[in-house]
């Protein structure tokens, strides 16, 4: 068996946001936000088709949107590229999502919750060992609840899951482990399979459900996502590297060659070369 990689967003779009996704997203959801609780019973998939064929290859991220059985609004996002103000992006679309609740005339009691749920390919916070955050508005000094705390924000960054198939032990572990992982699997494991949310994603994910289309599309959209990666890395390499000439710069008329290199990490040769320039 092959898996379509759950983290490229048409397969993530298909597992959890089509017509047949009602009850993963119900588990993915109580797992990832509610601490594996059975909190939602029940939930209503907005807009649940798939995209277009992916013309133009424009985006790097698709949305699932689900209202729960209290009038709360959750918002799925799964991202893979670190792009620039990517924090203010998810901040935005939830602000925007509960502004818009209201239609013209309607009180503020009508405003429900919003919930963003926000599922990252990269570290969002590297300085914070915390796998899944949940941030909401607590008073500054003291901690306590804004007390309509509407908003809340949810990220689960999955580098920092490193365990390995043997040592899951809750849903959120598995779920997890089936967005990392399921791209390299070559059959459903046992401790995800005897979760019938979890069978039923990696049933939907087998490739050998799809369309020819279907498997190019996606294809071509996990190459063209490894090439924006690669190119972000770059990216951020070549503005390291020119931090360092530019300290290096301001070291010519106070030290030697040598002292330079050693200051900045740059190689003599590139410290020879940036005094050639004066």
């Amino acid at each position: 068996m092959e898996f379509i990689n759950p983290k490229t967003d048409y397969a993530f779009k298909k597992i959890f946001g089509s017509i047949q996704s009602k009850n993963i997203l119900i588990s993915f959801l109580n797992a990832l936000v509610y601490e594996g609780h059975s909190t939602i019973k029940d939930l209503e998939i907005i807009n649940p088709n798939l995209p277009p064929q992916l013309e133009g290859l424009k985006d790097t991220y698709l949305e699932v949107r689900a209202t729960l059985n209290d009038g709360t609004l959750v918002i799925i996002e799964m991202q893979v590229l670190n792009v620039q103000s990517f924090g203010k992006r998810v901040l935005f679309n939830a602000a925007k999502a509960y502004t818009f609740q209201l239609q013209k005339g309607q009180g503020y009691r009508m405003l429900k919750p919003v919930i963003a749920l926000t599922i990252t390919d990269f570290e969002m916070f590297p300085e914070r060992n915390r796998l899944i955050s949940h941030f909401v508005y607590r008073e500054k000094s003291e901690g306590w609840h804004y007390p309509d705390n509407d908003l809340e924000l949810v990220f689960v960054e999955l580098p920092k899951f490193t365990k390995d198939l043997n040592q899951l032990e809750t849903l959120a572990d598995k779920w997890i482990y089936f967005m990392k992982f399921a791209r390299s699997l070559t059959s459903i494991p046992e401790s995800l399979n005897e979760i019938p949310e979890l069978h039923q994603a990696f049933e939907i994910a087998n490739e050998a459900g799809l369309m020819p289309e279907e498997l190019e599309a996606l294809e071509r959209r996990e190459m063209f996502i490894y090439d924006q990666q690669g190119a972000i890395a770059l990216g951020r390499q070549e503005g390291i590297e020119e931090g360092k000439r530019a300290i290096a710069r301001n070291l010519l008329g106070q030290l030697n060659d040598e002292e330079i290199a050693q200051a900045t990490g740059l190689s003599l040769e590139a410290v020879a070369a940036l005094r050639q320039e004066i």
